[in-house]
């Protein structure tokens, strides 16, 4: 918490220098150019190529960095349930295996739908690296269903059926 609160007063001061409300010329705005500066210059350009200003680059750093730490408890706390899971699912033998991997088979499609969902709302190309994978996990699953519901207007809705359907599908794989 505190490293946050140091990172944010040092976006806060970089800006006040960027927008000249601290003096270029003061002790402290040199220190800024020639070390913070560095640090938030990759930042800048990708702000400059998307049309903003240099002076909010210190801001999306700050954004970047409250994002970046949020996915990364976020991961943290996914691979520490998943270790819980396992654990119990070696203590239960085989069944707990089975029912381990059909979880595990089910939530990974599901995140493929997801991600194969909300890509199709951004102009992402579908061959794209990190969109691909998606496409080849779910495609096997989509194609039958499209031949059998139709569409409703422009909207397709079997990716919400084939979400739905591999949760009926897992429940009755792991008999509960």
């Amino acid at each position: 918490m505190f490293s946050v609160g140091v990172f944010a007063g040092l976006c806060a001061v970089d800006w006040a220098v960027r927008t000249r409300r601290i003096s270029p010329f003061n002790p402290v705005a040199r220190f800024f150019r020639s070390t913070v500066d560095p640090v938030i210059a990759p930042v800048e350009r990708r702000v400059l190529r998307a049309g903003g200003t240099p002076a909010s680059a210190p801001w999306w750093a700050l954004v970047a960095a409250a994002v970046a730490a949020i996915l990364l408890v976020t991961l943290l706390g996914f691979i520490r349930s998943q270790v819980i899971v396992a654990t119990y699912a070696m203590s239960a033998g085989p069944a707990g295996l089975y029912r381990m991997a059909i979880s595990w088979t089910v939530a990974f499609l599901r995140i493929a739908l997801l991600v194969r969902v909300l890509s199709s709302w951004f102009p992402v190309s579908p061959f794209s690296w990190w969109v691909r994978w998606s496409y080849g996990a779910t495609e096997w699953m989509l194609r039958p269903l499209r031949s059998v519901i139709p569409m409703l207007g422009a909207f397709d809705i079997t990716p919400i059926v084939a979400y739905f359907a591999l949760g009926l599908v897992g429940r009755l794989l792991m008999g509960g």
